[in-house]
């Protein structure tokens, strides 16, 4: 295809033409049009939008001046390419400011220039006001596009959380086709398949054909009002009895099910196999498990804890205050609740159980307070015989402060002087024995002690093994 760029009867249909009708024609050809000599200089200057002429308004003065003075300076070159180009024919469009008296404001014109013959050129100028005006509303409109897109996207993101992180079964289904196309975790866990099974199958598929007819009228009865009431069906994978609620919403002239299921009180211990293992053995555990609301009364208690207070079954205890079996005195349950609504967690909290017949045991607890739930979970060990084993059954003694003040709260305060006493002393006689090169009289007499009360304590301490007949003798 020959593309024409120059009239073939040129000569024949424009010979004829004199200057005013000339003139008329380039006029009509632009928005503005200056007759320029071959240095530049303008000679002549004519308007075809009154916008334009408006703006430009002293364009009429321009005549003897250069065209390049009138010009921004990032459109001097422009300028000077156009009059190159412009003497050897037509040139290519090329976009040129003006100055406004606002420096952030400017005129663009696009301008091509003809040579008309050796001393002159025409420049035809196109106003680009409204185009630039066009390309201001496209990049507006794209830019409300895009935070359309953003607001949808968080939009999108924060659905996906909720629906994905709700504890309830939330099936959406299309109205027409009764086909599956979104479930969440909740949902899959229920109907015991995985995602890419599910989505695209009609929600029969799931149903037990028993429930099938009411589950149908219930869908219906929420197309017609725009939710219905439950219904009562099975499972057809597990056989697992649930009820089913649905409601309508609409999404692009479509219509759509919200479906939820809610399976018996008691599925996520059935559902869960370890769950229910791990229930088991907290509540065979040799160690005491109770669960209490904020106010400290038994919610909950395994068989480990009711022999420890010698309580014969679960319901002698429920609704009863913790505190009533645990420590010495209520400041001490006071305290252990106390830190335990402040921090959250209580490890190793030593204290003692008194058991309902009177007797006493040394305790551990470990408590946790259950996260917006308000109730606290209590592990309580039964320590007796491990302390038994730390204190002195044949006359053994703590041998560090450490140990001493670990005795604090598990022992009366006699008893802990009564240990600080000994250690002192066995320190002291020890250190006398090491100075005196292990001379018994001598680190007796540094003592003060005679002989014979220091073969009593050295027996007693057991630090050397002294006869009884050395004791006996010593004077």
């Amino acid at each position: 295809m020959c593309i024409v760029k120059n009239f073939r009867f040129a000569k024949k249909n424009f010979a004829n033409i004199d200057a005013d009708a000339a003139a008329a024609l380039v006029t009509a050809a632009s928005d503005m049009a200056m007759v320029l000599d071959a240095s530049g200089i303008v000679r002549d200057v004519a308007f075809n939008n009154d916008d334009l002429a408006n703006d430009l308004a002293g364009a009429q003065g321009w005549v003897g001046t250069t065209w390049i003075s009138h010009v921004a300076r990032d459109s001097a070159p422009k300028v000077e390419a156009l009059l190159a180009r412009g003497k050897s024919g037509a040139t290519a469009p090329r976009h040129v400011n003006y100055p406004t008296d606002d420096p952030n404001v400017s005129i663009p014109v696009m301008y091509s220039t003809v040579a008309v013959d050796d001393a002159r050129i025409i420049a035809f100028g196109r106003d680009l006001r409204p185009l630039s005006a066009l390309q201001r509303k496209l990049v507006d409109a794209q830019r409300s596009l895009d935070r359309d897109y953003t607001r949808l996207r968080q939009i999108e993101a924060r659905h996906h959380l909720l629906f994905d992180g709700a504890p309830d079964a939330v099936l959406v289904a299309d109205a027409r086709t009764h086909k599956l196309l979104e479930a969440n975790p909740a949902a899959v866990r229920l109907l015991g398949a995985p995602p890419r099974r599910l989505i695209g199958r009609p929600l029969a598929d799931f149903i037990a054909p028993a429930a099938l007819r009411p589950v149908a009228d219930m869908l219906a009865a929420a197309i017609a009002s725009g939710r219905a009431d439950e219904v009562d069906a099975k499972l057809l994978a597990n056989d697992l009895p649930i009820s089913l609620a649905a409601s309508v919403f609409h999404q692009d002239d479509a219509a759509f099910f919200l479906i939820r299921l809610t399976p018996p009180a008691n599925f996520a211990d059935a559902a869960n196999p370890l769950r229910a293992r791990l229930l088991k053995l907290v509540e065979a555990a040799p160690d005491g498990y109770v669960v209490s609301d904020a106010a400290g009364a038994i919610l909950s208690a395994n068989a480990a804890f009711l022999a420890m207070v010698n309580m014969p079954s679960l319901d002698t205890v429920l609704g009863q205050p913790l505190d009533r079996w645990l420590g010495r005195s209520g400041v001490e349950a006071e305290v252990l609740m106390a830190s335990l609504r402040q921090r959250g967690t209580v490890r190793l909290f030593a204290t003692n159980l008194r058991a309902e017949q009177g007797s006493q045991c040394d305790v551990e607890i470990s408590a946790v307070a259950l996260a917006n739930d308000g109730h606290f979970g209590f592990a309580i060990r039964d320590v007796t015989r491990r302390l038994s084993a730390e204190r002195r059954p044949s006359g053994e003694l703590p041998r560090s402060v450490a140990q001493l003040t670990e005795l604090i709260g598990r022992v009366s305060l006699k008893e802990v002087v009564r240990e600080t006493t000994d250690v002192i002393e066995r320190l002291c006689i020890e250190t006398a024995l090491q100075m005196t090169g292990d001379n018994r009289a001598s680190a007796a007499e540094i003592l003060g002690l005679s002989r014979q009360s220091l073969y009593v304590k050295l027996r007693r301490f057991g630090i050397i093994d002294v006869p009884e007949d050395a004791a006996g003798s010593a004077d």
